[in-house]
């Protein structure tokens, strides 16, 4: 159980005081419930890590990929954090919540011209750069406006975390950042340097997500810190900022053991202080960037049982009314969860199933052997643990099925955060083909 998860007389699972049953009776499923009390835990667990280094700077940025609506972002902007987008789409949603725009960093490796624009009208705390086409980019754009902007490189360490490849970040091989050891990060630097629009503020690193050991955060940081003193006296370069990105391990099944906060924050700071005594180097503000492990314990989806299937000396079935339409990572990389029978949770889970999706995929299978009861059967509900991030954020709209409704539930009172989309919104944006024909005719005739 996470946060203010219980079990009730009647063998329900509550969540925030909820009973999942009247969450599911008031706004059906599949449902993402977000036990907002745990959130802001978590993020005190955090303030509390950076507060025991006296005299430190820091700074956290949710990562706001892992779970963005306006509500969230309201409730990090309450909580004071800081924010990280990686898109047009995640900065306006900050913008329409009210997020101070100064405290938004904008990251990813393929801006377009009109995501900066939006970026540069803002006037947002710092991006990221990614690559030298953005570099130049974002130098022209600030030179025509007159307008200087806060930046970090971000690099890649070439540090490799003991993750799934799929979420490795910081390796020589990756879409993201400039290399090190290859003297593209060196040349960005440079070019960083000589520009009167551009303001470099430090640099930004991401080895990768899931991860459950801090050597990979120390080996990166030893390995910039002795960049940054090889720019220090090359090119009179002052780091102000060291931003280690995010990537901090969370609890999915028995066999993940994520460590303290505390444990990654020490050796972050420990670290980095080693390095500036080592060179020489004041010691600069140290960024984080934590989006799951903000968000992914906080959250548990909501199902419906429906049909199930006995195949004897094979596999039992259960099917529920959502799948990889609102949670893809089982299927994209064999993301491992854990369930109950929300309704039956306090009857022994005495049966192993394959938890199916409804989708029309062979592959659409939330947790291939979950423990539940024997009982379990259409009609009931299964919740499943840590979907808080990646889980909405990833949704679909595969088979043309909605996404779910998104409850914030605290103190025994549930707030609809995100409404359950209707079929009608599927088809908003759907053009008819009788428009489609006359516009094609209307192209004909204007090449004619």
């Amino acid at each position: 159980m996470f946060g203010t998860q219980t079990i009730n007389e009647q063998g329900h699972l509550c969540i925030g005081g909820m009973d999942t049953k009247d969450l599911a009776k008031e706004f059906g499923t599949p449902l993402y419930i977000y036990d907002t009390a745990l959130i802001k835990q978590k993020i005190s667990e955090f303030k509390q890590a950076f507060n025991q280094h006296e005299g430190l700077k820091w700074q956290i940025a949710y990562a706001s990929k892992a779970f963005s609506t306006v509500a969230m972002i309201q409730l990090i902007d309450q909580q004071g954090l800081s924010l990280d987008v990686v898109s047009g789409g995640e900065l306006y949603t900050a913008l329409k919540a009210g997020m101070n725009p100064e405290r938004i960093h904008f990251h990813g490796n393929n801006k377009s011209e009109s995501e900066l624009a939006m970026a540069l009208d803002a006037k947002i705390g710092a991006v990221i750069v990614d690559n030298f086409y953005e570099l130049k980019l974002l130098e022209k754009m600030c030179a025509e406006r007159n307008q200087e902007i806060a930046i970090l490189l971000r690099v890649t360490p070439g540090v490799e975390a003991h993750t799934h490849e799929f979420i490795m970040t910081g390796q020589d091989d990756s879409k993201f950042g400039f290399n090190l050891d290859n003297g593209m990060a060196d040349e960005a630097v440079k070019r960083s340097l000589r520009s009167p629009h551009l303001n470099l503020k430090g640099i930004h690193s991401h080895i990768g997500s899931q991860i459950f050991e801090t050597d990979g955060f120390a080996g990166a940081i030893r390995i910039m810190m002795k960049h940054v003193d090889t720019w220090a006296r090359d090119f009179a370069f002052q780091l102000d900022v060291l931003n280690v990105g995010g990537g901090f391990g969370i609890h999915y099944t028995e066999g993940d053991n994520p460590l303290p906060i505390e444990r990654y924050i020490d050796t972050i700071v420990d670290t980095t202080e080693e390095e500036c005594t080592r060179y020489n180097l004041t010691m600069p503000e140290v960024w984080i960037e934590p989006g799951r492990s903000v968000v992914g314990e906080a959250g548990t989806t909501l199902y419906t049982v429906g049909s199930s299937k006995k195949i004897p000396g094979i596999r039992n079935y259960l099917s529920v009314d959502g799948g990889m339409s609102d949670n893809i990572r089982p299927s994209l990389y064999q993301a491992q969860y854990k369930a109950i029978c929300a309704n039956k949770a306090l009857e022994p889970a005495d049966s192993q199933v394959a938890l199916a999706g409804k989708c029309c995929e062979s592959g659409d299978v939330l947790i291939k052997e979950a423990d539940l009861p024997e009982s379990c059967s259409a009609g009931d509900l299964v919740a499943v643990f840590s979907t808080g991030a990646y889980g909405y954020s990833m949704a679909s709209h595969y088979n043309r099925i909605t996404n779910p409704a998104v409850v914030f539930v605290e103190n025994g009172e549930a707030s609809l955060v995100v409404r359950r989309e209707t079929y009608e919104d599927l088809i908003r944006q759907d053009m008819a083909l009788n428009n489609l024909s006359r516009n094609s005719s209307q192209y004909e005739n204007a090449k004619n």
